[in-house]
């Protein structure tokens, strides 16, 4: 980067193209998210997921003075490190951001299991969107008949499982395209995983609101 240029506000370190659209999506909705419109760059690692946890230090440290900020996301299953929990595993990528050159500039979120765990809410948009408006029976029931979404759980036993199976139900392709239009409508206030909760948290923390 030359020295003249503007520090920009922040980079993220995604594991593949749907979460790339995901955050694209999200970033959309400043009003949303309660943050101050900002300027980023996303970049995919070639190596997915096990590259955002195990060298995602080495791919965001050539970029520390050229951002305020950095945020790495990626799946707790892709990993390659199913031992460990999503806190334990975010700690340790942190400290390996903290001595590369971000100090206390950098998150790191893990979504646990996946992606998927992000899309399912009790919000209308997500019937609409994968394709299940007017069916009958409804989604949730369908997947639950399929063994796919327990009764008491607040979320199917294996969100990307389930998704996908909903999406070839109705022949919809399974697309970076959904994710985004995901991100772009359903209530941020209906998703409650933690850690959607630790992204909103770290863009509120950082570009809050003007006054």
């Amino acid at each position: 980067m030359n020295q003249n240029e503007p520090v920009q506000d922040i980079i993220i370190l995604v594991a593949d193209k749907n979460m790339e659209f995901a955050i694209k999506g999200l970033l959309t909705r400043e009003q949303s998210l309660k943050i101050r419109p900002i300027n980023y760059q996303i970049y995919v690692h070639p190596d997915r997921d096990p590259g955002c946890y195990r060298m995602a230090h080495q791919f965001l440290k050539p970029f520390s003075n050229s951002f305020d900020y950095a945020l790495v996301l990626f799946d707790r299953d892709g990993c390659g490190n199913h031992n460990k929990s999503r806190g334990q595993i975010e700690s340790e990528v942190n400290k390996r951001l903290a001595h590369n050159g971000w100090n206390n500039r950098a998150a790191t979120i893990v979504l646990d299991p996946e992606l998927e765990i992000w899309v399912w809410s009790d919000s209308a948009e997500v019937v609409r969107i994968l394709g299940w408006n007017g069916r009958n029976p409804n989604l949730k029931q369908w997947l639950r008949n399929n063994g796919l979404w327990n009764v008491n759980d607040p979320k199917p036993t294996d969100p990307k499982q389930a998704m996908e199976a909903a999406l070839k139900k109705v022949n919809k392709p399974r697309s970076s395209a959904v994710f985004r239009e995901l991100a772009k409508n359903v209530s941020l206030r209906r998703c409650t995983d933690p850690s959607f909760t630790h992204f909103c948290d770290c863009l509120r923390n950082w570009f809050p609101q003007n006054l």
